[in-house]
């Protein structure tokens, strides 16, 4: 049985996915708004949490699921305009270029704004250049292998949950690489910290390609399928976290009341991914793509403008966010140094001025502020690309 192959097109933009990406990038400028202005402590602990800053914090944790999941779905839909040895050298560039991009300025420019390379953290970019890397090499594979290969290193990866990396011992920096979230580098000079462990990151794009298979057939086909693929995944995770044997390394238990045994029960692992927090934040996505296939509800309209220029908008929303708390701290305290120093890894991505913290009517403000401003910035950007016919603007 052959692939469907997709009709010709020119730039045809699937709107659903676009919607969703730019939900979802608005979620993750809430995200980096409570990093650089949220009270300090861990929000999804059920042990030391509220209520109000779990779900802030718990929201957020379907941005870089989705932003994975779509990424697969936009290689496979670049097969209307490219051929599959077309889109593994684009996808094998552009993965380099996301590398460079995270070691080169989002750390250093946006996160710190400083270019002291001492303290290097591998997150999001980083995980997504090599996804696309990974991914470069499968298209040339037919799209149910590609699909199966992504669909296993998500159920399986927790199976070597047990492993840790000091027992590998020269081959520790790589299990750090792929598996477990870890310093692959610490010396005086230089300090590593691999926070996007590769393994679940690569599965979730490549099965994000085989969906956007779907976006060739009929719409009820499509719409059908979306229905069944998002129930089951959230039925599933409530399966399985109920049971609490298998799917993350962080088992729920019973708490002070049924509210806090709630966030426990919800409390899965990001980093890296577990199967229950796929399945957690994946099932959910796909009912959304089902319910905004072939309609664009009003009020999520401005969404469409980030969806269609995700890294744009990431690039430029982390130094934004940064320089508002720069202006902040300066008003505060007098002074910013804090805000252009490297940071230990306890308190990336800043290191916080005394007293720091604002609560979260402060930190949604902000975030809705941050939103208000990337909005014509993208706008503009998206008209651009629209206009232009410049190869390079497709690496931004």
């Amino acid at each position: 049985m052959t692939d469907p192959v997709l009709p010709p097109a020119r730039r045809q933009r699937i709107e659903s996915v676009d919607i969703l990406r730019g939900v979802i990038m608005i979620l993750m400028a809430l995200d980096h708004t409570r990093d650089y202005f949220g009270m300090p402590g861990n929000p999804t602990d059920p042990a030391t949490t509220t209520i109000a800053p779990f779900f802030t914090r718990w929201v957020t944790h379907f941005c870089a699921p989705v932003f994975f999941l779509l990424t697969g779905t936009g290689a496979f839909l670049s097969l209307r305009r490219k051929s599959p040895a077309e889109l593994s050298r684009f996808l094998f560039t552009r993965g380099l270029w996301l590398i460079l991009l995270e070691l080169l300025f989002t750390r250093t420019l946006g996160w710190t704004f400083n270019l002291d390379f001492h303290v290097m953290v591998l997150v999001v970019l980083w995980a997504l250049g090599w996804s696309m890397i990974v991914l470069a090499a499968l298209v040339r594979l037919p799209t149910w292998a590609v699909t199966t290969f992504g669909a296993t290193l998500i159920v399986a990866h927790n199976l070597f949950d047990g492993v840790k990396a000091a027992s590998l011992g020269a081959f520790a920096p790589l299990w750090g690489i792929l598996h477990v979230q870890s310093l692959i580098v610490n010396t005086r000079s230089l300090v590593v910290f691999v926070a996007y462990p590769l393994i679940p990151w690569i599965g979730v794009t490549a099965v994000g390609y085989g969906l956007g298979q779907l976006y060739s057939w009929p719409a009820d086909r499509r719409q059908a399928l979306l229905l069944r693929l998002g129930f089951a995944f959230s039925l599933a995770f409530l399966a399985l976290r109920l049971v609490n044997v298998y799917g993350d390394p962080s088992r729920w238990s019973a708490r002070k009341s049924v509210a806090f045994t709630l966030l426990s029960f919800l409390n899965t692992t990001k980093y890296p991914p577990s199967l229950l927090f796929l399945l957690m934040t994946l099932g959910p996505a796909l009912l959304a793509l089902r319910a905004l296939d072939g309609r664009t509800p009003k009020v999520l309209r401005p969404a469409l403008v980030f969806g269609q220029v995700p890294l744009f908008y990431y690039v430029v929303h982390i130094p934004l966010i940064h320089g508002i708390a720069v202006i902040v701290c300066y008003l505060r305290y007098g002074t910013a140094h804090w805000m252009f120093e490297t940071p230990d890894l306890g308190h990336f991505p800043f290191s916080q001025p005394p007293g720091w913290g604002y609560p979260l009517p402060i930190v949604y403000l902000v975030w809705a502020g941050v939103v208000v401003l990337l909005y014509p910035l993208c706008h503009w950007y998206a008209a651009l690309k629209r206009r232009g016919g410049d190869r390079w603007l497709s690496y931004l």
